[in-house]
């Protein structure tokens, strides 16, 4: 059984088509628009999508045409702070014919090295040079200034100071063959002083020169024989007249030093006698010094 034969049929899947329901009292209900489109019109699903296609390819060109436009402003802002930096942007593209000679280029270590005038300071004085002519040797001499003190120590020996001797006839404080051998050399003054210790006594003498060539003719002519006289009292007993002792002969500057050493007792010294030759080695080391010590003392006053 069918309703409605014979008037239009209504299909809602095609467009186009009069909708013809029925209400319950047999009339026909009101129609109603489709798709909220006017009575009759579908929408237009074509033009649709082609717009939004549109709409699409806009947004996209959009944002190609930002992102380009934001890398030239980046790249210029780059620019700007390269030129800015090297403060003037033309100055890289003028020709080397602009540019500064190189002698007018400040150079880069000359603001870091310090220079100086020069300095001409004199030579250090040689303490020899004082000791070897008379005009320069003025410092006071005296025995207890050349050998100061009551006693001495070298290394692990202590000597006790004796008797002291100064003369001027240089002669009369020696022996055997020294006496003319100081007066060929025109000796001006002999020191003596002697120090003993254990039994064993030694004199050391210091003849005086005018010149270091007259001391050092005395030291090379000096033999086995040219003996300073040893000096005895203070508690020091004869020593060194008759009995066999050991001397030595040396030079320094103006200065020629001797040593004549031996038992208090008397007694010959032997080629064992240690102590002897010990005690006479200590004492012809001390005078050096002490002369030495005499020349640098007046080169030191010089230099002030």
């Amino acid at each position: 059984m069918s309703f409605g034969q014979g008037g239009p049929q209504w299909d809602p899947w095609k467009p186009n088509t009069p909708q013809q329901p029925w209400d319950d009292q047999g009339g026909r209900a009101p129609q109603q628009p489709w798709g909220g489109q006017g009575a009759g019109q579908a929408p237009d699903w074509a033009a649709l999508a082609e717009a939004s296609e549109t709409r699409n390819r806009r947004r996209r060109l959009l944002l190609i045409v930002g992102a380009a436009v934001a890398t030239v402003g980046v790249g210029a802002a780059v620019a700007m702070a390269v030129v800015n930096a090297d403060g003037n942007a033309t100055a890289s593209n003028k020709p080397t014919s602009d540019l500064p000679a190189s002698a007018d280029i400040p150079s880069a270590t000359a603001s870091s090295v310090p220079s100086f005038a020069p300095t001409s300071a004199p030579p250090p004085l040689d303490p020899k040079d004082f000791i070897t002519s008379v005009k320069k040797d003025t410092a006071p001499l005296a025995p207890d200034i050349l050998f100061p003190g009551t006693q001495l120590t070298m290394g692990e020996r202590l000597y006790k100071k004796g008797p002291t001797g100064d003369t001027k006839n240089c002669a009369s404080a020696a022996k055997g063959t020294l006496p003319k051998i100081l007066t060929d050399n025109r000796c001006t003054r002999f020191l003596r002083v002697t120090y003993s210790k254990d039994g064993v006594a030694v004199t050391v003498g210091v003849a005086v020169f005018n010149s270091e060539a007259q001391a050092t003719n005395v030291k090379t002519t000096a033999d086995k024989k040219s003996i300073v006289e040893s000096l005895s009292g203070g508690g020091v007993p004869t020593f060194c007249r008759a009995a066999i002792c050991r001397s030595t002969t040396n030079s320094y500057g103006r200065y020629a030093y001797f040593t004549i050493a031996g038992f208090t007792n008397g007694k010959d010294v032997t080629t064992k006698s240690t102590a002897v030759f010990t005690t006479g080695d200590d004492l012809a080391e001390f005078a050096f010094r002490q002369i030495r010590r005499r020349g640098e003392a007046q080169a030191s006053a010089a230099s002030q």
